[in-house]
This record gives C-alpha cells, structure tokens and sequence, in this order.
C-alpha cells in the first residue's frame, strides 16, 4: 500500500514502481470507479488499443472512440 498526496486541484502522482508495472504512459486513460468506501483507478484503454482489430466499418474517429468507450468499460465490469 502507498500513500499519496492530494494536490490543490485534487490531482495526485502514481507513483512511478505502479506505472512501470501497469505500463502506464503519459496520455494513457485512467479509469476511475468508487464503491462506498473506495476510489479504485484502472488502466484504460484508448482507441488506438484497438487499432487492426475492429473490422473497417465506414465508421467515423468519434463513432470508433465511442466504441472504444464502450469496450474499456465492458473490460471494467
């Protein structure tokens, strides 16, 4: 377990041994869900996590990023 602190606009820093382990880069989406008692913060995933991978489907950059959304939620639950 670490702590960290919380900064004037609510930001705080992972710590870098979690964001080496969790391959996490900058521009990477964090997932954010809270139960009762706890804020739980995930590794999402991007459109270009499913870059080759979804059929060509005429669909436009916000259509795909949608999708996307969808997905990296779908991966959450």
């Amino acid at each position: 377990m670490l702590a960290v602190k919380v900064l004037s606009k609510g930001q705080i820093t992972i710590p870098k041994e979690i964001r080496e382990s969790l391959d996490i880069k900058e521009g990477d989406t964090i997932i954010i869900e809270r139960t009762d008692k706890e804020v739980i913060l995930k590794k999402g995933k991007t459109i270009f996590d499913y870059a080759g991978t979804l059929p060509n489907l005429g669909l436009s950059i916000e259509e795909m990023r949608e999708k996307a959304i969808e997905e990296a939620v779908k991966d959450c639950g």
